[in-house]
């Protein structure tokens, strides 16, 4: 249901992951200067990185996406400024979400190959 080629920005600030819906999209407004109705995922962390929650518009209305890791913390990638926003792959993202650190190999997986 997560929708495929679509922008994914992380709030780096933490957030309670008590906040409703409308709650997150108006983050979404404040923190990221964006409409929660773009084509597009935002990604909330709680301050221990142990929780995630994810919205976006499927079109008909929001969707959130919610995982708690049992074990360990969400690792991102080094923000490239210090803004309050950062945007990320999708590879990024199903490595976030995997609970890898930024660039992992997962096992099995070859090393990329130079040309």
């Amino acid at each position: 249901m997560i929708p495929q080629d679509v922008e994914v920005f992380v709030a780096l600030e933490p957030v309670n992951m008590h906040l409703s819906f409308d709650r997150l999209a108006a983050l979404v407004t404040a923190w990221m200067g964006r409409s929660a109705r773009d084509p597009a995922l935002y990604v909330f962390l709680n301050r221990r990185r142990t929780l995630l929650k994810a919205l976006f518009f499927d079109g008909t209305g929001y969707c959130v996406f919610y995982k708690r890791l049992d074990r360990g913390r969400f690792q991102l990638p080094e923000p490239v400024d210090e803004g309050r926003v950062l945007e990320m792959s999708e590879t990024e993202l199903e490595q976030l979400l995997d609970g890898l650190e930024p660039g992992a190999r997962r096992r099995g997986e070859s090393p990329p190959t130079l040309h």
